[in-house]
């Protein structure tokens, strides 16, 4: 009974030792992917390739080339410490002088070490440990900086869609950052206020476009999100450009259109910081007017102001707001860019606006080298 107690007694510990290896190796290897740990499991894999593409080099010299030590230099660069790298990279130093001592000088057959391969590991180790140092500069890994910028991304484009709207209205947005890149320097913040009677929009373009806007447009985008609706709508301008302007900034001038609409009765106003002006068709004359209200850039100066224009949506009105990526073209004036914007808008006139802001800008605008922000309201008829 005794013997037997002691050898359960053993199991239990050898699984409970087990169990806490497993555990152990998870959660390193968790901690490694997610930048926060080691780079040990990555070093060891990749020290153990050496001697094996070594040792391939020696029997099948034909098949296994000795520049192939530079698949785990490149791996290290993406995945090691610059510390750690240059014990991969004396691994393979080493690796390298075996295969020439045991395959012989180049000069007597092919398949051994020669100079140019010996100048091509050693340049593929020198970009790889810039990659490192500069990836330990910024203090993000590879395996996270992916990820993070997805998430950023993201986090633009939650934070620009459009809340829900009662029945008989319809909105959509579309978004096109230049270059077919994934950062805009355009971006919308809106939320339902008073109570859910009153919709506000932010159309918003920073100075730059692509990804030299995108970080400045994501700060903005959030602070703007928390302005939104927490001071009355005459004030949200004039914080923004305060906020601006404490960020001091070499490029921090933005343009902005602020739209307050009654979801009721469909009044609303426009306020705008040296935005273009909005388009609105009035569905009796089937004719298109510019909603133009009166302000400066944000960011420019302290004790800007801002003076709204009214206006009514009434049923089957539209109104289209946009960046100056859509009308805007070197040699063209603004006026003709509008007036395409408008005679496209047209063709949707009868059909209904449903999906037409992502067609507009494929028609006036595809090519752009500028980010290009649309938004429609239109009341239903």
């Amino acid at each position: 009974m005794a013997r037997g107690s002691a050898a359960d007694s053993y199991t239990a510990r050898l699984r409970k030792a087990v169990h806490r290896a497993r555990i152990a190796l998870r959660k390193s290897g968790v901690d490694y992917f997610r930048g926060d740990g080691s780079d040990w499991i990555a070093l060891a894999g990749l020290l153990l390739t050496v001697p094996a593409f070594t040792w391939g080099t020696i029997v099948m010299p034909v098949w296994v080339s000795p520049a192939a030590l530079v698949l785990p230099i490149v791996a290290g660069g993406l995945l090691l410490r610059p510390a750690s790298l240059l014990g991969l990279y004396a691994a393979a130093a080493g690796a390298l002088i075996v295969e020439s001592v045991v395959l012989g000088p180049y000069t007597q057959g092919p398949a051994r070490v020669t100079p140019g391969i010996v100048l091509t590991v050693a340049a593929c180790g020198l970009f790889g440990l810039l990659i490192a140092q500069f990836r330990a500069r910024v203090g993000v890994p590879w395996r996270r900086g992916g990820t993070m910028l997805f998430d950023l991304r993201e986090r633009i484009r939650v934070q620009s869609a459009l809340p829900r709207l009662p029945k008989g209205w319809h909105r959509e947005m579309s978004l096109r950052p230049a270059g077919g890149q994934s950062f805009s320097g355009d971006f919308v913040v809106a939320a339902r206020t008073n109570g859910g009677r009153t919709l506000e929009v932010v159309l918003t373009d920073v100075s730059g476009k692509g990804m030299d806007a995108g970080s400045r447009a994501l700060l903005l985008s959030g602070a703007f999100g928390g302005l939104l609706g927490s001071l009355p709508p005459h004030g949200f301008l004039p914080a923004a450009n305060g906020y601006l302007l404490r960020q001091d900034w070499d490029e921090g001038f933005a343009t902005s259109i602020h739209l307050v609409l009654d979801l009721d009765s469909g009044d609303y106003e426009l306020l705008s910081a040296g935005h273009l002006p909005a388009l609105q068709l009035h569905a009796g004359s089937g004719r298109w007017e510019e909603m133009d209200a009166e302000g400066p850039l944000l960011g420019v100066y302290d004790g800007a102001q801002f003076d709204p224009v009214k206006g009514n949506l009434r049923p089957g009105d539209v109104l289209m707001i946009f960046t100056d990526g859509l009308v805007e073209a070197s040699g063209r004036d603004i006026s003709e860019g509008i007036d395409r914007l408008t005679g496209e808008a047209d063709r949707y006139v009868a059909a209904g606006f449903e999906g037409a802001a992502w067609h507009l800008i494929e028609a006036v605008a595809k090519d752009v080298n500028d980010d290009r922000a649309l938004l429609l309201l239109c009341r239903e008829a």
